[in-house]
Parts: C-alpha cells; structure tokens; sequence
C-alpha cells in the first residue's frame, strides 16, 4: 500500500465519476478534496490519443489526489499496461492494488463479468472469485468498475441486474465505508447497504435515447477520517 501525505481537515469530499467514454473535457466537477475515476474514460478508438489527452485534463484538475481504475472499454490497459501505465501520470492508478490517502485505505480493481475479448472481463463464479477475495478486510473505499449484484446495476427498473454476486460477497465480508462504482448507466444514484455501506454508481454518460447522450452530474461524498 502506498502512503500520501495527510492534510489537516477532518472531513474529505470525494468527488466521483466513471464512464465518460472520451468526454471527460466536458464535465463540470465540484470542488472537493479527492477525486475519483471508475473506469471506461477511453473510447474504443483512438486509445493513445485519448488517454493522453486524459492525463492531461487529470493534471488541470484542482484537487490534492487522483485515483483512478479503469473499466471495460480501456482496452490499452489490459492490452499493453506497461504503455498505458507510464502515459497515467496524473493520478494513481489502481489495479488489485490499493493506496492511502488522508488516512482513508482505498482498493481498486477493474475486473467485471463481461466477454473476455474486453478488458479486464472475467466469467463470473470461481473466476472472479479470486480477485474479490483480494480486497483487504480494512478497506475504507472500494473501487470497482462493476457494480455488486442487485446494487445499482439494471439499466431500468424491467432490466435484469448485471452486477457481480462474488463482489457482493467480497463487500459483505471487507465492510468498505464507501464502494464506487459504474459500468451499468441506468443504475447511476446511491443508496446505503447493510451495516451503512454507502453505495454510488456514478456512470454519468446518459444514454437519452435515439442515439443522443448527455452527462449527468458527479456524485459527491463525505467521509470523516478515521481517527
């Protein structure tokens, strides 16, 4: 786990979003203290030259810590991630990794039960069971490009739920304060789990329909830090 340097304030705002698919440049982020990506800022196309152009609008942003986790649409990363990795130099990077900032323990991981052909998909069961049972039992926020099964993760109230049961298992047994997370658009909100587990899909590229999109607002959270 790598350590950061603590600030002096007793509540941190953290500020997340995920899935902005390229359009990263136009979103309008509120102040806060730590800022959060989820996963899928590439485009299937063009990955260099938007991962660039990502890290550089990462840099531009006013906040004391970046952390991001990519998803299933950020091929480069599990394609050549030595590349992408050294292109990533605006934020930590997290995967099946974690770090501490201000005194909150953060774990990362990508992986969500879709085809093998994208990135980081991997079939759900045993599988994907091997990496859940890497989050640590001390974590404070969980990152996950995929929701946890039944949580945040149908894309309408008639659509069926494609979170990951062994993540939810997985958050169950680490009792995060806080899991992040998108993937699914039509999940985006929040809502608070078992034992106060606060939950956020912050997918914020809206599908309006007729092929038209739009972007909603990031989704802001308060922790106090440990003490």
């Amino acid at each position: 786990m790598v350590k950061l340097i603590m600030s002096e304030r007793a509540q941190l705002q953290i500020v997340c979003i995920s899935d902005t698919h390229g359009f990263h440049r136009e979103m309008t982020l509120p102040r806060g203290d730590i800022f959060i990506h989820a996963g899928d800022f590439l485009t299937d196309d063009r990955q260099l030259e938007v991962l660039a152009d990502f890290n550089d609008w990462l840099g531009g942003l006013p906040y004391r810590h970046r952390i991001v986790v990519a998803g299933n649409h950020d091929l480069l990363f599990a394609s050549n991630p030595s590349k992408a990795r050294r292109l990533l130099t605006n934020a930590v990077y997290l995967e099946n990794s974690g770090v501490t900032v201000e005194g909150l323990r953060f774990w990362g991981c990508p992986v969500t039960p879709v085809p093998s052909s994208m990135a980081f998909g991997v079939e759900r069961g045993a599988a994907s069971r091997k990496y859940w049972d890497k989050v640590p039992t001390e974590t404070d926020v969980l990152i996950t490009h995929g929701p946890p099964f039944r949580v945040l993760d149908a894309e309408n109230i008639l659509a069926p739920h494609m979170g990951c049961e062994q993540l939810t298992r997985a958050v169950l047994r680490a009792q995060p304060r806080l899991h992040i997370f998108g993937h699914v658009h039509g999940g985006y909100g929040r809502e608070t789990g078992p034992d106060g587990i606060s939950f956020v899909n912050c997918a914020v590229l809206a599908r309006l329909g007729r092929g038209e999109f739009g972007l909603r607002q990031p989704m802001v959270v308060e922790l106090d830090r440990p003490s």
